[in-house]
């Protein structure tokens, strides 16, 4: 089926264009031009004046919709948080499993492939977050699970490395070995949870690492003579994930970071089942999470995860970190798949590339999403 998207404020990834369509061919862009030129043989669907845009990719999304990844390892749960993030404009996600024992991991990479394969939703790839993290920075996670990569379970992700997108780690309990070897399996290697010196950081960093999972969040920080691992972060200018919730980080460091990282930052969710969900609590490995006024909070006081979604972060970006539209959007879909290395199909509005658009109004709510060409409109 081919249709155009008309009567929007297009923004291509590069640039915002008025007057113009675009068309959309099965799953593929075929075009981008000005209204004028659309054939009246083509469907045309008015957008009202939203501003149309690539659709949302989020690299850490632990569950949404009133479900998490964690302890009901489905495609029928994968499908639901695939809907979901639709609904708030993202398209495509790594779906995150939070630290757990090896035979939940098992499963979990299990049932991620076979959502790949089988279903063609939005999952790029399963996100491991943990089990090799510091107990000092271990945040919401359950330390119990929390131990150390042995040559056996190195060799189990190895195997699975077509599964496998990411892992975030500790770099002080592992070596830069296990690094090189995840990273020359394809499986990128994350920073995070961690409270690693500097040079424990760099040194992982130079064995191959190449992310920061949820920027200044569990990680050692900058002080006067230790840069610690954010400080590792802005002088090798990795890629990082940034939680843009008005919670997580200051809307001063936000700045800060994007102006250290520049395309290198992208916006993350870090959501959790309270994301696109109305409940007042939710089990977080094992861990009964409160949701309050917007905020997921463990009994102690932690943060677990949030409620985020990714227009809503975006609405942040904008409104209370003061950054612009354009380069919100591109933090929401150009810049994490660029660090995925897919922005040659997804970013952009461009023809030849995949029919993942968003679009959305002035008071940034959603109006309507293509998956795939597969269009839901608000």
């Amino acid at each position: 089926m081919m249709y155009a998207l008309t009567n929007a404020s297009v923004f291509d990834g590069n640039e915002l264009l008025n007057n113009y369509a675009v068309i959309i061919d099965k799953e593929r862009i075929a075009a981008v031009c000005p209204e004028q030129d659309v054939s009246p043989q083509i469907k045309q669907i008015n957008l009202n004046g939203a501003t149309l845009c690539p659709g949302f990719i989020d690299l850490q999304l632990n569950g949404c919709g009133g479900v998490m990844l964690n302890g009901d390892f489905s495609n029928t749960n994968l499908e639901l948080m695939h809907r979901t993030n639709l609904k708030s404009g993202t398209t495509h996600f790594l779906p995150t499993l939070i630290t757990t024992d090896d035979q939940e991991m098992e499963q979990a990479i299990a049932v991620s492939r076979s959502n790949q394969q089988n279903h063609g939703s939005g999952n790029l790839g399963l996100h491991l977050e943990g089990p090799y993290l510091s107990k000092i920075k271990k945040g919401i996670h359950s330390e119990q699970h929390i131990r150390q990569l042995n040559q056996q379970r190195l060799q189990f992700l190895l195997d699975n490395h077509d599964a496998i997108k990411k892992i975030t780690l500790a770099p002080e309990h592992v070596t830069a070995h296990d690094v090189q070897a995840l990273t020359e399996a394809g499986i990128l290697v994350s920073l995070g949870h961690t409270n690693a010196s500097y040079q424990q950081a760099s040194d992982a960093i130079k064995a191959g690492a190449s992310f920061a999972t949820h920027l200044f969040n569990a990680m050692s920080s900058i002080t006067g003579r230790e840069p610690g691992v954010v400080g590792a972060v802005f002088d090798h200018q990795l890629y990082a994930g940034i939680i843009v919730d008005g919670h997580h980080v200051a809307a001063a460091n936000i700045r800060l970071a994007k102006r250290l990282l520049e395309h290198k930052l992208y916006l993350v969710t870090d959501a959790t089942a309270a994301a696109g969900a109305n409940i007042s609590h939710f089990d977080f490995v094992g861990r009964e999470i409160q949701v309050q006024n917007g905020v997921c909070i463990g009994d102690d006081g932690t943060l677990g995860g949030s409620a985020l979604t990714m227009i809503e972060a975006i609405e942040n970006c904008v409104q209370t970190v003061g950054l612009s539209l354009t380069e919100s959007l591109r933090m929401a879909s150009l810049y994490p798949a660029s660090a995925l290395s897919i922005d040659d199909i997804l970013g952009r509005i461009k023809p030849g590339y995949s029919a993942n658009l968003s679009a959305f109004n002035k008071d940034f709510k959603l109006t309507l999403t293509v998956s795939d060409g597969k269009l839901t409109q608000f």
